[in-house]
C-alpha cells in the first residue's frame, strides 16, 4: 500500500527513490496533499535558494564546539 507513513520508512532507510516515488503516486491521486509534496520537496534536492544559507550551517556545525552548538545545527536540520 502507497502511505506517507510507508514513503517515510523508505526515506528513513535511505530508500530514496522508492520513497519519491510513492509522493508522487499519492500526489497523482491527491494534488492538494502536503505530506506528498513536502516529500517530494525534500527528496528532489530543489533547494537552490538556500545555498548561501546552507554554506554558513555548514561553517556553523564544521565549527560546533559545544553540545548546545549540535543541538542548534539538529533543530536547524528538521526545519529545512
Amino acid at each position: 500500500m502507497q502511505t506517507i507513513t510507508a514513503a517515510k520508512i523508505y526515506e528513513e532507510q535511505g530508500l530514496r527513490e522508492e520513497a519519491l516515488e510513492i509522493y508522487k503516486n499519492i500526489l497523482k491521486r491527491d494534488k492538494n496533499n502536503q505530506a506528498a509534496k513536502e516529500g517530494i520537496y525534500r527528496l528532489s534536492g530543489v533547494r537552490s535558494y538556500k545555498v548561501e544559507l546552507n554554506h554558513k550551517m555548514y561553517d556553523f556545525f564544521m565549527n560546533a564546539k559545544s553540545e548546545q552548538e549540535y543541538n542548534e545545527f539538529k533543530r536547524w536540520l528538521v526545519d529545512i
